[in-house]
């Protein structure tokens, strides 16, 4: 066996030499990812010496958030009619602020989709990422100098970000349609709505599909990081609680919020399972 491999070997240096055989080189490494890497880590370092941390104090404040358990248990439930409800408002801008995001995502993608609308891409892929770019917390300041406190400012910053990064993962997925399905689409005279309807949706679908469940997990989170700072639902709950150090309602507020992005996870990732097979 050795001898027969040592042959072959021989045979095929003499075949490179005479050049009729090429073996593939090893690729070279990009510079500029090489560059880029290096030029991370320094600049990493830089920053735990620049901003200059006390670890000693993160580790004293660290035991004392792992003690800070303790004191919440056991839970106190005396509350949990408000904090349910409180909990049900949060849900409630969670989803209405992702439903009129999808929306309107669902026709400005396809303006922002360079395959389909050449002209009209440029700029609203410009303004989702103009959306985006402005944190969740931001939009729910400026709503709520706008129009008051409540849950209204707290769906529209979750529509408006959610927007923001909706356009941009839908016309991705519509930039990936197949150019062929499309030109063939053409080629019969069928129009601009035509071929959206027949040849793009259907390819899409599945993935809107996704990624609108997708940003309902996020805006869960979100609805209930914007409570604290005036949008009303549990967020809201939990501040007050701290503020008045009732800890033992803090666990509880916890619990509450914990079971309720568990149940949304969980029947969310059931519904991509379930979109992914028929897919």
């Amino acid at each position: 066996m050795s001898t027969d491999w040592t042959q072959t070997a021989g045979k095929m240096a003499d075949l490179q030499r005479q050049g009729l055989v090429e073996y593939p080189q090893k690729p070279r490494k990009d510079p500029l990812l090489v560059g880029a890497a290096i030029f991370g880590a320094i600049f990493f370092v830089f920053c735990l010496i620049q901003l200059n941390f006390d670890y000693y104090k993160i580790f004293q404040g660290t035991l004392k958030f792992i003690a800070s358990f303790a004191m919440m248990l056991p839970p106190n439930v005396s509350d949990w009619k408000e904090i349910l409800l409180a909990g049900l408002v949060t849900l409630q801008v969670a989803i209405v602020g992702t439903v009129l995001a999808v929306i309107s995502a669902f026709f400005l993608s396809f303006l922002a989709a360079e395959n389909v609308s050449p002209r009209t891409a440029w700029f609203f892929k410009g303004l989702g990422s103009f959306l985006r770019a402005v944190p969740t917390l931001v939009w729910a300041l400026i709503f709520i100098v706008a129009v008051g406190l409540g849950p209204f400012p707290g769906i529209l910053a979750i529509c408006v970000h959610a927007v923001g990064m909706l356009i941009k993962v839908f016309s991705q997925s519509i930039e990936e349609v197949d150019e062929g399905a499309l030109e063939a689409m053409r080629a019969t005279g069928a129009g601009w709505l035509q071929i959206m309807a027949q040849a793009v949706i259907p390819n899409v679908f599945t993935s809107f599909m996704a990624w609108s469940v997708f940003r309902l997990e996020i805006d869960i989170g979100e609805a209930v990081i914007l409570g604290a700072v005036g949008a009303g639902g549990i967020g809201w709950e939990i501040s007050n609680a701290m503020r008045a150090y009732e800890f033992d309602t803090v666990g509880f507020v916890a619990l509450v919020i914990f079971i309720m992005v568990f149940s949304v996870e969980f029947f969310s990732n059931r519904l991509k399972i379930k979109i992914r097979r028929r897919g």
